[in-house]
């Protein structure tokens, strides 16, 4: 599939663990929702063929509709997609020997309103937690939460169980941890970010998400677009953005701890234990990550169609905050 229209019907089939995703209904039947051109573009080097998966596409959650959405790959490349285990929408492709692009953009439909705040959202007891939330309170990769249970209840046992307790979670990493002090690595974990006490974006989810299961609070890390809408700037080049989601009540809640205010427009991506479960691109091979573009704008509701005629990408070439991962990369 070289260039293709996608069908977005084709990837909605759900599973258990996603599908207490969203109490709240989809943009079309709120008061208000926008329009929103999300995508990227980014560049290998392969001294051989490399096979690859991608994720780029938008989750088939509820809170969002996709009204177009295409996939490119130069030079022309078979690619098929698929749905893993977390109902991310994967993208399969074996990338040829010397320079690839790969292109994605969408419109897609969100809520013009902020992310949903519930102070008072109970905790639930562990044996009363659905059973497809408990791979949420467990030890992972990036998140060892038995290496940092002492310190998570240390700083907040004395916090009120519930929202007030992931929201103090919030706060702490959010005030303790400095943006880019450290620049991570696929070997960063969360016990890393805490000792050095600085990270990226997907640190501090890692650092929050772990603190939750620690304290027995479902968490599990999301990746994806976020614009900069209802913010002041000046606004650094756009960059896909990680943040967690932790199960109060009956359902997952949006947490954010790397700017700790809700936020207009966030369309996930990627969901799962931690980044290794939603790695942007995951190369089985020699292939070298080159560049990188990411776009998320807002889009005038009836101009769909000059949007498109205005083709994003290949500016300026940059490295990005979400995780590659590769086998044998130069």
């Amino acid at each position: 599939m070289g260039d293709a229209a996608i069908r977005p019907e084709a990837y909605q089939t759900r599973c258990r663990c996603c599908a207490r995703e969203f109490a709240t209904p989809g943009p079309a039947d709120r008061d208000s929702f926008m329009l929103l051109r999300v995508g990227c573009e980014f560049g290998y080097e392969s001294p051989a063929p490399t096979a690859a998966v991608v994720l780029v596409r938008p989750h088939p959650v509820p809170a969002h509709r996709i009204v177009r959405e295409q996939w490119e790959i130069d030079p022309p490349t078979a690619s098929h997609g698929y749905l893993d285990h977390f109902q991310n929408r994967c993208e399969r492709l074996v990338l040829p020997a010397g320079a690839s692009t790969l292109r994605y953009d969408a419109v897609v439909e969100v809520s013009g309103d902020p992310d949903p705040v519930a102070p008072g959202t109970p905790q639930l007891p562990v044996e009363e937690l659905p059973d497809e939330t408990l791979v949420f309170t467990l030890a992972s990769r990036y998140c060892q939460t038995e290496t940092l249970s002492q310190v998570a209840w240390h700083l907040f046992g004395q916090s009120p169980p519930g929202w007030a307790r992931v929201q103090a979670v919030c706060d702490w990493v959010h005030q303790n941890i400095r943006y880019g002090l450290l620049k991570s690595t696929p070997l960063t974990t969360a016990v890393d970010v805490y000792v050095a006490g600085g990270g990226m974006c997907r640190d501090f989810a890692h650092l929050s998400i772990t603190f939750c299961r620690a304290l027995n609070i479902p968490a599990r890390y999301v990746f994806g677009y976020m614009p900069d809408i209802g913010v002041p700037g000046p606004f650094p080049p756009m960059d896909f953005h990680a943040w967690f989601e932790a199960y109060l009540g009956d359902r997952w809640w949006t947490f954010d701890a790397r700017f700790n205010t809700p936020r207009i427009g966030r369309i996930p991506i990627g969901i799962g234990r931690d980044a290794v479960d939603v790695a942007m691109l995951t190369t089985y091979g020699p292939a070298a990550f080159r560049r990188m573009e990411v776009w998320t704008d807002e889009v005038a509701i009836g101009n769909v169609d000059a949007e498109a005629a205005d083709t994003p990408g290949s500016g300026t070439p940059m490295r990005s905050e979400a995780l590659v991962l590769g086998r044998g990369e130069d």
